[in-house]
């Protein structure tokens, strides 16, 4: 017979090896068993979304795999930084490839270095001229010498009621811009200095014309003896058109005046495709019934320009009858007064200032 002392000190030996750790365990899982304290990997931190290789998991986890390098990110579709440089840094890095077992989530990804090849490209690679990039943006005017504004209209173009209109002002912000113009046309009137500097007189404004009057000049129908059967835009060859037309129309030829203006700017971009073309809603009118006329010929103006705008003519729409002044109009009802042909100016001048050099 066993002694029951022996029996009981051998329950209590037993019970002390498993409390100290001492089991029938490997020293791997006990590895393990640290490792998952240690946290997984792509559920708590996701692969390394700049692509640097995930840091190690907890004490005892086994080292992350780590995502592959990222791809140091591409640029946006071009930006808008210094010509050529491809963006200002493009997107984050894509994420790193495989998931990191045990591993902490991977530091955030840091924005691609600017301009660098195949991560934003030169200005010719992702950053593509034309699309966004600086290199491919459209400039009409020469780099040196003057750019020359073909103002082309009717009387508010001519300027009744101040002589010059709009283009006096035009002319004195961009002297006092330090830009370069000077205005074309076969046509003259205006003062004779703005601002200190000799005036350009020369315009196309013709008072009482219409639409088609306007672009019989442009295609070289005119019977006018001043064109002599000439193509105005072949023959001036402006970098940039001012085009307000349609008010003489409201009250001679108003059916059909959206379709007329439309084959106006066609011709007009046909013959000076490099040129940037401002085409205009026309000024209130406040005489007899011609107002209402005359406003929904300006409703139907952006579609106009908006289609050519589409098929990617150098053409944009600026607005002279919303917020026109309600005291910008002279006596006559039709034609602006100084403070609106100085209000014009600034329309105009806001169009074209970017281009200027």
């Amino acid at each position: 017979m066993r002694n029951p002392s022996l029996k009981r000190a051998s329950v209590v030996l037993l019970a002390g090896l498993i409390a100290s750790g001492v089991c029938g365990c490997s020293s791997a899982d006990a590895g393990n068993s640290a490792g998952a304290a240690g946290g997984p990997h792509a559920a708590a931190g996701g692969p390394s979304n700049s692509g640097a290789p995930s840091t190690l998991g907890g004490s005892g986890g086994v080292p992350g795999t780590g995502g592959a390098v990222g791809l140091g990110g591409s640029s946006g579709t071009g930006g808008r930084s210094d010509p050529g440089s491809g963006g200002s840094g493009g997107k984050q890095g894509t994420a790193g490839a495989g998931p990191a077992e045990g591993g902490r989530a991977g530091a955030s990804g840091a924005p691609g270095s600017a301009g660098q090849p195949e991560s934003g490209g030169s200005g010719v690679g992702a950053g593509g001229a034309g699309a966004g990039g600086g290199t491919g943006s459209f400039n009409p005017c020469p780099a040196t010498g003057a750019c020359k504004v073909l103002p082309l209209g009717d009387s508010i173009t001519w300027g009744v009621n101040y002589d010059g209109g709009y283009r006096v002002k035009v002319f004195a912000d961009a002297t006092a811009d330090n830009k370069n113009i000077t205005y074309v046309g076969k046509l003259s009137n205006g003062p004779a200095t703005v601002s200190g500097a000799m005036f350009p007189k020369s315009n196309e404004g013709h008072s009482g014309w219409t639409i088609q009057q306007l672009d019989d000049i442009v295609t070289g129908k005119s019977t006018d003896a001043n064109y002599n059967g000439k193509k105005l835009l072949v023959d001036l060859a402006p970098n940039i058109v001012l085009l307000h037309a349609g008010t003489n129309d409201t009250s001679r030829m108003p059916t059909g005046m959206a379709d007329r203006l439309g084959t106006l700017i066609d011709h007009i971009i046909e013959d000076g495709p490099n040129a940037l073309l401002v085409v205009t809603t026309i000024v209130p009118i406040k005489q007899g019934s011609y107002g209402p006329i005359g406003e929904m010929f300006d409703s139907s103006i952006p579609a106009v320009v908006q289609k050519r705008v589409d098929a990617g003519k150098h053409i944009i729409l600026v607005d002279m009858f919303k917020n026109f002044p309600s005291n910008g109009l002279g006596s006559d009802g039709v034609h602006p007064n100084q403070q609106g042909y100085e209000w014009m100016a600034g329309v105009w001048y806001a169009a074209i200032k970017s281009y200027l050099h």
